[in-house]
């Protein structure tokens, strides 16, 4: 009896086989499919609280983290706050209504906007800011360029 061989599995059993590879969805193109397939993420509605437990009923096959992120970059849209600014009521997956949204996540949108004009507001005064030195620097150094044309030797 020969105890040095192993017996190989039938062609049949899972290890014999690969398991199928996962799709590797990006969270921008799982939102993308999600605003598809559910009128919640479409029409932009604030949705409910526990929405990734219905996505996940809905979509098993999901990978936790990149539904996440789909979600966040989804609730964190300006398009996403300003509708939650002013809502009344959160939606299912469906877009029936469901839960009213409370007078502090209505605050907080407000908030997260604001701070959001601001910083593009300053990003905007940084970039007139920059472009005026840079065109004082060109003027000074045009004017040092006439100046020393104006009083060089060579003419």
């Amino acid at each position: 009896m020969n105890t040095s061989t192993t017996p190989t599995p039938p062609a049949d059993t899972p290890a014999a086989t690969p398991a199928p590879a996962k799709a590797a969805l990006t969270p921008r193109s799982l939102l993308k499919q999600l605003q598809t397939q559910f009128p919640a993420f479409r029409d932009f509605l604030p949705l409910s609280i526990g929405i990734d437990k219905q996505v996940l009923a809905a979509l098993p096959e999901l990978d936790r983290k990149t539904m996440r992120a789909a979600l966040g970059i989804h609730t964190g849209s300006l398009r996403y706050l300003k509708v939650m600014e002013k809502a009344k009521q959160r939606h299912d997956l469906d877009g029936k209504p469901g839960a009213e949204v409370t007078d502090e996540h209505r605050a907080h949108a407000t908030q997260v906007l604001k701070e959001r004009h601001k910083k593009e507001a300053e990003r905007k005064k940084a970039e007139r800011e920059a472009a005026a030195a840079a065109e004082a620097a060109r003027v000074h150094a045009e004017k040092l360029s006439q100046l020393a044309a104006k009083f060089s030797r060579k003419g």
